[in-house]
């Protein structure tokens, strides 16, 4: 099975014979790519992959490939979101940001719940914030983002239709934009303190010397969740919201 070796970008080879804890420890994406497949990285990661593969029936080459993807990660993000059609900001966050909570936070939940029944006893001072912390910010974002999608998002895409063919501006139910865009902003104020206190209580997701492949998956997933909602606010906040309201000012041509 040598043919499927994959050499990454950091130098690191990946081929059939390395074991699946190996793997799992070079990024948060490998993680993801073995819970995806029901490839047991934990307390059968000392396994080679590609026999855990042959066994589920999975193609080792196929399953090799999406594990260089995921750990040499996603191209940067080189868009000018300040001259889109707010239609299309409003696509990649809903496509990118919104898809990504959506899909996350369930399975770091899960991964927090199995870090918690081995270790939330021995490390309770770092640990024992996180449960309830996690699920609050679950809600609030699940909460946020519904309200985004069915009522928010659709009037700004109508206001800005309306600009453009010269329409007049659409009534909305709440007034002003500046009324739901308050909301918005203060709830993410409120996330961000969440966020604070989850790097807080983890010493800035350092990972103690004892940790398993769980564990760091756990905190590591914690920043990566910390940056991506840092860039979600600051399309929402520092973009889509103020060109919203711009257009809201603006008489139809």
């Amino acid at each position: 099975m040598g043919q499927y070796a994959l050499v990454l970008d950091s130098g690191m080879t990946i081929s059939p014979s390395q074991t699946i804890s190996e793997i799992a420890s070079a990024a948060l994406g490998a993680v993801r790519t073995f819970e995806k497949y029901g490839i047991d990285y934990c307390c059968g990661g000392k396994r080679p992959v590609g026999d855990a593969c042959l066994e589920l029936g999975l193609d080792p080459s196929a399953v090799l490939a999406e594990l260089e993807q995921a750990i040499r990660g996603a191209p940067t993000d080189l868009t000018d979101w300040s001259s889109v059609s707010l239609r299309d900001l409003i696509r990649h966050i809903l496509t990118t940001h919104h898809y990504y909570l959506k899909v996350e936070l369930p399975q770091l939940r899960l991964r927090l719940q199995k870090v918690i029944r081995v270790y939330g006893a021995h490390d309770q001072e770092r640990l024992g914030q996180l449960p309830d912390l996690l699920r609050g910010l679950t809600r609030e974002l699940d909460m946020h983002m519904h309200k985004e999608e069915l009522i928010l998002f659709p009037f700004i895409a109508r206001l800005e239709d309306a600009v453009q063919t010269g329409l007049s501006i659409p009534l909305s139910p709440f007034g002003s934009l500046a009324n739901p865009i308050a909301m918005m902003e203060s709830e993410h104020e409120s996330a961000g303190a969440t966020l604070r206190e989850m790097r807080a209580a983890t010493n800035d997701y350092e990972a103690p010397f004892h940790a398993c492949i769980t564990y760091r998956s756990v905190l590591d997933g914690l920043r990566e969740l910390e940056q991506d909602l840092h860039l979600h606010i600051h399309l929402e906040n520092n973009i889509l919201f103020p060109r919203a309201m711009a257009l809201e000012a603006l008489e139809p041509c």
